[in-house]
């Protein structure tokens, strides 16, 4: 490829297509685009030499995978002596490997680097279904790495990742090959997100339905983004008692609803709205911000000076926080900048000025005799699921307005950051429970579907004969992996907007539509008649 760069992994790819030119839209330049190419290409490689000498892998292989893929996501490390370290460190294990391995001569010369070229090169469907298998498992690197944060290990999770990595570095493979791999990420995500849910929540405890605040009080405080839990949790130990106020920021709303993280009293509401708006929301505010997981944007001048990175994400010139979660230079920030001198009442999208949050399986399943009875008498007619991620392209309006005409007689659940749209929204309520229902972050897609498989059984039918629509929508990698997830589920006629992934060939799709029914958003008054 004679461009730039080439990168299509994110649903605001440029022209629906790809980004080719100097940057990406994400922010990421050319040279950064690059050096991830590499550290993919790296990994392929160190997956190579795994195979074979797997008795000499251990924990620090699986984590240094994880982290790499990880970091590879779409707005999580923009930091090229960052990426540039990773590739090293990469290398340096997959030459161990070798190195110590039975048959060095023929692995030293399988394990080279991958050159990433010969993916975007391939053939259209190949390319298709290699680029599922690679952005499904940067998804799941990610929930396995937060719930290796919290000590919770799959051997399953682990080693599937040196197998999905060496089935893209084949390529004399076709479809017969890869298909059954592509299928394979969704099966390996729901063992990952179940152990991600079983950490969050023995760590934790089960998130209860919680009311959160929009509103900002005076003084000072810290805006914390992303999803890791156990950043927040330091985070609350070492502000406690300093007279500093957090505030959430995005995918960490849910947060509100955990026991264990709710009993800080200093944990006070949610700031700000969909993740994309940052840039406008963040411009000259008197805080720092945590960015602790992707989600970060290029920071605009105006508050760059108070912008902290931790774990994978990373951007030059911002001031990162290590392994040793010291996070000193965050508070002594907040501190400086004092907040706000009085109350700021802010809203949501819609002029909302609180959400709820906290509807995970463990709630939902607890009042499912009143779900099931309300059911049966008529007074719930259809279940919405209606989330994922957020993003700027237009036509994402569809989704508030979509939420605003649901019947009044169906529940809307929801998860990520897509419910932003409408989380501040009020529906009222059917048979005491509210209309809208938050159940948690992306990986909580767990929660949906532990609700759907027991209302499945509660009557007796499949998840497929369920009143039960999901309408999704996608920004990144972790919304293809749990896509693949529903699909190795056998679940049906999901609909996915704004716009397809642009790795999707049009054979792919096909068979996509074939097999599952998958279709594409349409009309509101269409899609609510279908």
């Amino acid at each position: 490829m004679d461009k730039k760069m080439f990168c299509f992994q994110c649903e605001q790819t440029a022209r629906c297509i790809g980004c080719t030119g100097n940057a990406g839209v994400c922010g990421k330049t050319a040279d950064t685009a690059k050096l991830q190419d590499e550290l993919t290409g790296a990994l392929i490689g160190l997956a190579r030499a795994y195979a074979g000498n797997e008795e000499l892998g251990n924990a620090d292989t699986h984590k240094l995978v994880k982290e790499a893929l990880f970091a590879t996501i779409t707005n999580v490390n923009f930091d090229n002596q960052s990426l540039s370290r990773l590739k090293s460190r990469v290398q340096d294990e997959r030459n161990r490997l070798v190195s110590n391995g039975s048959s060095y001569g023929s692995a030293c010369e399988k394990s080279k680097d991958y050159d990433m070229n010969a993916l975007w090169n391939a053939e259209e469907d190949i390319r298709s279904l290699k680029s599922l298998i690679l952005f499904g498992i940067r998804g799941v690197a990610a929930y396995a790495y937060h719930a290796a944060v919290l000590g919770y290990e799959s051997e399953r999770v682990n080693t599937f990742f040196y197998k999905a990595l060496a089935a893209i570095g084949m390529d004399n493979w076709g479809m017969e090959e890869l298909l059954p791999i592509v299928m394979e990420v969704g099966e390996v995500n729901l063992v990952c997100m179940e152990l991600l849910d079983q950490a969050n929540t023995e760590t934790y405890g089960t998130p209860v339905p919680v009311e959160v605040s929009l509103k900002v009080e005076k003084g000072p405080f810290i805006v914390i983004s992303g999803h890791d839990l156990f950043d927040l949790k330091q985070l609350l130990e070492q502000t406690q008692g300093k007279g500093i106020n957090i505030y959430t920021h995005g995918e960490m709303l849910p947060a509100h609803g955990y026991p264990e993280l709710k009993k800080y009293k200093h944990l006070k509401g949610n700031f700000g709205t969909a993740w994309q708006n940052q840039q406008k929301e963040f411009d000259n505010l008197p805080a720092p911000i945590l960015f602790t997981t992707n989600c970060l944007m290029p920071p605009k001048a105006s508050y760059a000076d108070r912008v902290f990175t931790t774990e994978v994400v990373a951007y030059p010139e911002m001031v990162h926080i290590g392994e040793d979660k010291d996070f000193t230079p965050v508070i002594a920030k907040a501190l400086e900048l004092g907040g706000y001198e009085e109350e700021q009442i802010r809203t949501g999208i819609n002029g909302g000025e609180k959400v709820m949050t906290g509807f995970g399986h463990g709630t939902v399943l607890s009042v499912a005799d009143k779900v099931i009875e309300a059911v049966k008498a008529g007074q719930i007619k259809h279940f919405y699921l209606i989330g994922g991620c957020d993003g700027a392209r237009p036509g994402r309006n569809y989704y508030t307005e979509l939420v605003k005409n649901t019947p009044e007689d169906s529940i809307v659940l929801t998860l990520a950051c897509g419910k932003y749209r409408f989380n501040d929204l009020d529906l009222g309520t059917i048979g005491g429970l509210p209309r809208i229902m938050d159940m948690g972050q992306c990986n909580d897609a767990y929660s949906a579907i532990k609700v759907a498989v027991a209302l499945a059984e509660a009557f007796g039918c499949t998840v497929n004969e369920l009143p039960l629509s999901m309408i999704l929508s996608w920004y990144e990698q972790k919304a293809v992996c749990i896509l693949l997830t529903l699909l190795y589920l056998g679940v049906k006629n999901i609909r996915l907007g704004p716009t397809l992934p642009a790795f999707v060939s049009t054979n792919v799709l096909n068979f996509l539509v074939e097999k599952y029914q998958i279709a594409p958003i349409s009309t509101i008054e269409n899609d609510l008649n279908m």
